[in-house]
């Protein structure tokens, strides 16, 4: 069977390159395709443009970009509306060619995303709160598995035990398990290593 290029990309630990702003967390397109790249050489975006040749599109009220990043044959187009800092679509007689930029820079990282890179920090955009609760959980057990694993060995091994023990179907990746009790004791029980 082929590698599953997409579980590739997901695995890659991107937790460590991971900004936050406005109350959102985020991966900058740098890092999102440095990733990519690193992977899959040959891997290539696309920047879609208007009929003009401009590289975004309006319907006379907002605006939004369209790009496109293939891998291995398979293109994922990302359309994403053109924000201001406050992340509120800029009306279309006021876009500018850097807001247009920045929103490509965004796109780019989200159709890579849905390649695999980084989709985790994503998938709990625009939850149910008892959803967002567990992708909470889901982040709080990724950062002590990182920290508690890098104490000793011992340590490492114990971590590992306990995510696999968790809920098997989940691989021993905190990011796959889904419950929240579930989650809650890992994260407890996480804690409790020590060496």
């Amino acid at each position: 069977m082929e590698n599953n290029y997409f579980k590739e990309l997901y695995d890659i630990d991107v937790r460590g390159k991971v900004k936050a702003k406005n109350g959102l967390n985020y991966l900058s397109w740098a890092a999102a395709w440095a990733e990519v790249k690193k992977k899959h050489p040959d891997a290539n975006y696309k920047i879609y443009k208007n009929e003009s040749g401009r590289p975004w599109f309006d319907d006379g009220k907002s605006g939004w970009v369209e790009t496109g990043v293939t891998i291995k044959d398979i293109e994922h187009i990302e359309n994403l509306p053109i924000m201001d800092f406050k992340n509120k679509s800029i009306p279309a007689d006021g876009i500018m060619s850097t807001d247009a930029n920045k929103a490509i820079q965004r796109s780019i990282t989200k159709a890579c995303a849905r390649h695999g890179v980084g989709l985790y920090i994503y998938e709990g955009e625009d939850l149910p709160e008892e959803s967002k609760g567990i992708a909470k959980l889901q982040a709080e057990c990724m950062e002590l598995v990182t920290k508690k694993a890098s104490i000793s060995d011992n340590a490492k091994e114990k971590v590992a035990e306990l995510c696999k023990a968790a809920d098997e179907s989940a691989n021993g990746d905190p990011r796959l398990i889904e419950d929240l009790d579930v989650l809650a004791n890992l994260k407890k029980s996480l804690l409790g290593v020590r060496k």
